[in-house]
């Protein structure tokens, strides 16, 4: 059996803003068993000091659930994009390396914008409409055979995972990227939902939408909650066809 080590060192990208030059810090920390990331950054702001004793900043960092739901603690820890919350340091090699996704414009240290990503859900419209407040009733059942489908696809968090491992989201490209497709799927599947299907895949017929695709098939590795992305954009591929007729139509 492994002995434990004694120490915690991790090393962390900062960098005070969008236009300031990025640099690293290490810090060292007293072991103990079941330390997360987020932990970690805990400990480290309590007490202001890189691993040889200099003071430094309050390093920047957002997390809320601290139980892989909101999505927000998704950063790069040793080099592959995941939740700060559910790292656990006894899965890790150190020193630990922690950066911030490249696919957002980063806001400070491990803080990025992920506005795009909100975006693009509201370019497909990514709900189920409701024409008005009155109460509906129960809604229209579903087969459990779609339950399992639709349950699989809303797990979806919105971290932006799959976006940092996808080589066609990038600055010359303005793809939506594995989970838009995926939550257009699911609220094309609802039985309200599909009211509005022709828009949401008109909207991906654009600049950005299921044509950037280039099936390179990360996202289906990286997402923590194991949707089926590329089922996804399969089917999101098919229905677009299925439907070309009634899409460009004006």
């Amino acid at each position: 059996m492994a002995a434990k080590p004694e120490k915690v060192v991790l090393r962390i990208k900062r960098q005070d803003s969008p236009m300031a030059r990025s640099f690293w810090e290490e810090y060292h920390l007293p072991y103990r068993p079941y330390l997360n990331i987020i932990t970690c950054l805990q400990e480290i702001r309590k007490n202001l000091k890189s691993f040889d004793g200099r003071p430094t900043t309050p390093i920047t960092w957002e997390s809320s659930c601290l139980e892989e739901i909101c999505g927000i603690c998704t950063m790069v820890i040793n080099g592959r994009v995941r939740q700060a919350c559910s790292a656990l340091v006894d899965s890790l090699s150190q020193p630990i390396t922690l950066e911030p996704m490249t696919k957002f414009p980063l806001v400070r240290d491990l803080v990025v914008d992920r506005s795009s990503l909100f975006e693009n859900l509201k370019r497909v419209k990514a709900w189920v409409p409701l024409k008005d407040t009155e109460e509906h009733g129960p809604g229209p059942k579903i087969l459990p055979e779609d339950q399992h489908i639709n349950y699989a696809l809303s797990r979806c968090f919105s971290c932006g995972a799959c976006l940092e491992v996808c080589p066609q989201v990038n600055e010359k490209t303005q793809f939506v990227g594995a989970m838009v497709l995926s939550q257009a799927r699911l609220f094309n599947r609802h039985p309200l939902g599909k009211e509005i299907k022709l828009e949401r895949l008109r909207a991906l017929m654009g600049e950005g939408g299921i044509e950037d695709c280039g099936n390179a098939q990360n996202c289906l590795e990286i997402c923590p909650k194991d949707i089926p992305l590329v089922d996804s954009i399969a089917e999101v591929n098919r229905d677009i066809t299925f439907n070309l007729i009634h899409l460009i139509k004006k």
